[in-house]
């Protein structure tokens, strides 16, 4: 990830083109002496997902299901990196997580677990032991003062 311009890569053949997101950047809190008085090195991405071109529709409408408490009102998914000191470093790592929640949002659904049978030793096993339980507990009901 050293370049900071073109395009970046979803999944696939599908990347996302910088015409797409957007950057905003402010003062960050936190270590950096007198430097961190005057410079903006706090990143904010914004990317549009829902009035995004390069998303295949499929692939959108996951996004938006998959990510909709962390969107705005308007679809865009915010990501903000204020944990270095320097201003590329943490658009950097803004973009970085960018990439890796659309990945992770964008993936298809896992495939639907099949109902299997236990197999006849397990239940034999299960049913033996219940007996057993059952028999050790009916040995101690003789005893007095228990009636």
């Amino acid at each position: 990830m050293a370049r900071m311009s073109g395009s970046y890569r979803v999944r696939g053949a599908v990347s996302l083109p910088e015409s797409e997101l957007r950057w905003r950047f402010s003062r960050s809190s936190g270590p950096g002496g007198q430097h961190v008085n005057t410079s903006d090195t706090q990143a904010e991405l914004r990317f549009d997902v829902a009035a995004s071109t390069v998303l295949p529709e499929v692939w959108k409408e996951r996004a938006l299901a998959r990510l909709a408490g962390r969107l705005t009102e308007g679809g865009e998914l915010v990501v903000r990196a204020s944990e270095h000191r320097s201003q590329l470093r943490n658009r950097e790592a803004a973009l970085r997580r960018l990439t890796e929640l659309l990945t992770e949002a964008t993936a298809p659904p896992p495939r639907a677990r099949r109902a299997k049978k236990p197999p006849r030793s397990l239940v034999e096993r299960r049913l033996r032991e219940k007996r057993r339980r059952s028999e050790l507990k009916k040995g101690r009901g003789g005893r007095a003062g228990w009636d």
